[in-house]
């Protein structure tokens, strides 16, 4: 079922370029799932695009993956290949589950053990099993994976040791829904403001649901410093910003094996590609960030992006657009309007930034992806029926509308 989320990708698009002349803008306008309607938009800056993002469909699920890389595409486009198939294909029967307790919100915190029902199945939607632990098993799968890759072939490309990609994942089932993440992609919600026992309100109000892991945030910060007790230099300001061992913003990742293994840093081939410091233990991880929310008729849509977007637009904004305007095309809108406050801040116009070439443009913005997953309870109005379906954003967008075949090297995974 999942085939069409991991075979070439080329064969899964759904959308097209932009009309109105960027080459480097991809988007698909409007799409059911089986809670409404989705659409998805990517712009790309980067001379190998970094992002990638999908979306899985069937009658009784929804699923979201945003994958924002960092040091190369390698580590986003390997978790596009294997999360999903290992979300579907796990299977947990007898497993030791965690308690989850459903607070006055709709909230649910993972903690104790509960009893297990042995014909789980691990992330097979159709039967229902969808749990923390599950997502947790295949973010691990995942990573273990992708440093096995790193492990046979650095030798050869010492660099790959480097690359790593944030991770955002939603699903949406029975009525739940499931917000993963590592890094600093962002999961928003727009929610229907509830006054006392009246939900008819007409304001919509932003409640983020995932948390961002960028040392840039104070409780970050003092997240890694505790647990770095002995390194003084552990988080440190360097070209404006806090990073971890003066490297990276992120805590948490897919990849960035050689802030993981202390090995890997220390090898005299990988030290060609950077300044060595000194690691004692891992600096990074890539343990989840797991929440879990009951759906209300007050929640109307989801917007999962990478941090482009947030760096450009409030989510109190992303929100505003969302409400204000059509649902068709309404992923390329957010895409836009980060778009127009970049040339706001560079007192330039949208055409001015989309002539800028590919890796340049990386100087005026990073590469960003939007999902919108709007909420109605019943299936999409974009064609009237719910089928199983897969729609991935093109690896690369220039190569796409340029017809021309990326240079990046790629692994056969």
């Amino acid at each position: 079922m999942l085939e069409s989320c991991y075979r070439p990708l080329e064969r899964c698009f759904g959308g097209g370029g932009d009309g109105d002349g960027d080459g480097l803008l991809w988007h698909m306008d409007l799409k059911p799932h089986a809670s409404g309607d989705y659409s998805i938009a990517v712009v790309q800056a980067n001379s190998s695009l970094e992002d990638q993002g999908q979306v899985f469909t069937s009658p009784s699920a929804t699923y979201v993956g945003v994958y924002d890389g960092h040091g190369g595409p390698e580590a986003s486009r390997f978790i596009n290949s294997h999360l999903f198939p290992y979300l579907h294909n796990e299977e947990e029967v007898g497993s030791e589950e965690t308690e989850e307790e459903e607070d006055d919100e709709g909230y649910k915190s993972v903690g104790e053990e509960e009893e297990e029902d042995d014909d789980f199945l691990g992330f097979a939607l159709e039967q229902g099993g969808l749990s923390a632990e599950v997502i947790r098993r295949a973010f691990d799968a995942t990573e273990e994976d992708f440093v096995h890759l790193v492990t046979r072939s650095w030798v050869a490309r010492p660099q790959i040791a480097s690359v790593g990609s944030c991770c955002l994942v939603g699903a949406i089932t029975d009525d739940m829904l499931y917000v993963a993440n590592l890094g600093d992609s962002r999961a928003v919600l727009g929610r229907r403001m509830s006054n006392g026992r009246m939900s008819n309100s007409t304001a919509v109000v932003a409640e983020r649901l995932s948390t961002d892991h960028n040392v840039g945030v104070e409780e970050v910060r003092k997240e890694v410093e505790a647990l770095h007790p002995d390194d003084a230099h552990i988080v440190v300001h360097t070209r404006g910003v806090w990073r971890i061992k003066g490297i990276i913003q992120v805590s948490r990742s897919i990849g960035d094996v050689y802030l993981k293994k202390p090995e890997f840093h220390r090898d005299p081939r990988f030290q060609q590609f950077g300044s060595p410091v000194p690691l004692k233990r891992a600096v990074m991880s890539a343990e989840p960030s797991i929440l879990i929310r009951k759906l209300r008729p007050q929640d109307l849509f989801l917007i999962f992006a990478s941090d482009g977007l947030w760096e450009q637009l409030s989510d109190d904004l992303a929100v505003e657009i969302v409400v204000k305007n059509p649902r068709v095309g309404i992923a390329k809108k957010l895409v836009r309007a980060a778009l127009g406050e970049v040339a706001r801040k560079r007192e330039m116009s949208y055409d001015d930034i989309k002539r800028i070439k590919k890796g340049v443009r990386r100087h005026f913005h990073d590469d960003i992806t939007v999902v919108v997953v709007y909420l109605d309870r019943e299936c999409g109005s974009a064609n009237g029926k719910c089928t199983v379906d897969c729609t991935s954003a093109p690896i690369d967008i220039f190569s796409l509308n340029s017809n021309e075949a990326d240079d990046t090297p790629l692994t056969t995974y």
